[in-house]
């Protein structure tokens, strides 16, 4: 099968390498441009241009894909199938209608739920008890398409968005190939998607990041959790910005904010509902550490020391 992978984040990593352990010609990976990243704004690649450059694959990074003159350059290869996994471009008409078995999303979600950007942090930070992967037929709107097939899998208590964006890509590539193996057959059924029950999963945003302390603590690990590894939950100390990487909840009932303890465990703060145990923490300017070392290092004070609102 003749197929062409539009991907940029590790979340399309596993798709292209098992379509190419599956035998598939893949004549081209489409990609975002390289770009300045980090906090040294160096020029960076793409996961999946790495993963391409490693399998000798030929790379094309247009900054738009919607012009004529690369529409042409995809049609003109007579590709079997289009495969989509966290690309970050919409694909025109005129492309999704290149194929001969057709445009294929994987998408991570159980579609119509949580359609957009950001399906798995806003599956975590939602308290959703499991959440998927679908391959979706696609159209020219967001995450709108036939849906193909799907599978899920529970949020477990410690799933964090690096740990869940892990094991739902590698069912993503094992179902897509079932999804191609079934267009080719004619065993798969298009299934439209009830739009009355579509969620949407906006991009996450520097105020997604801020810890609230007046929620409940429940809620507070689950933003945690939701934005590890990025861009990490954010709150702030004497007007410092801090990074809450790692969290418990644990019992217990203070003001919001307030630091009640400190320990080798981590530091202990109060919540609308409940406490928050800190365990990793990254001060501005440092390193990430331990939450015990950087309480020591910024003097805490139990019972007085509170973050800011």
């Amino acid at each position: 099968m003749r197929v062409i992978v539009f991907g940029s984040s590790e979340f399309c990593v596993p798709t292209l390498r098992r379509l190419l352990e599956g035998g598939a010609d893949v004549p081209l990976v489409v990609t975002q441009p390289d770009r300045p990243r980090g906090r040294g704004r160096c020029t960076t690649c793409t996961p999946v241009r790495l993963a391409a450059d490693e399998a000798g694959i030929p790379v094309a990074q247009p900054p738009r894909v919607r012009t004529p003159e690369f529409v042409a350059q995809v049609t003109e290869l007579r590709p079997d199938a289009l495969v989509v996994a966290a690309f970050g471009q919409i694909i025109p008409r005129a492309m999704l209608d290149a194929p001969s078995l057709g445009p294929v999303n994987v998408h991570a979600s159980l579609l119509p739920r949580w359609r957009g950007a950001a399906p798995i942090h806003r599956a975590i930070l939602e308290g959703d008890a499991a959440t998927g992967v679908t391959t979706m037929f696609m159209d020219a709107t967001l995450d709108t398409g036939d849906i193909l097939l799907c599978r899920e899998t529970p949020i477990e208590p410690g799933d964090d968005t690096g740990t869940l964006t892990a094991r739902l890509a590698e069912m993503g590539a094992e179902l897509l190939l079932q999804t191609l193996e079934g267009l080719a057959a004619g065993t798969v059924t298009r299934i439209p998607q009830d739009g009355s029950r579509s969620t949407y999963a906006a991009p996450i945003t520097p105020d997604d990041a801020r810890i609230r302390w007046d929620e409940p603590a429940d809620r507070c690990l689950r933003r945690v959790q939701a934005m590890a590894p990025r861009p990490g939950a954010v709150t702030t100390l004497c007007g410092k910005r801090v990074k809450v990487w790692s969290a418990q909840r644990v019992e217990g009932q203070a003001e919001p904010g307030l630091i009640v303890a400190q320990g080798a465990a981590g530091v202990t703060v109060g919540a609308g509902h409940g406490c928050l145990l800190v365990t990793e923490a990254q001060p501005e300017g440092c390193k990430r550490m331990p939450a015990s070392a950087w309480a020591c290092g910024c003097r805490i004070v139990p019972g007085e020391t509170r973050f800011d609102p």
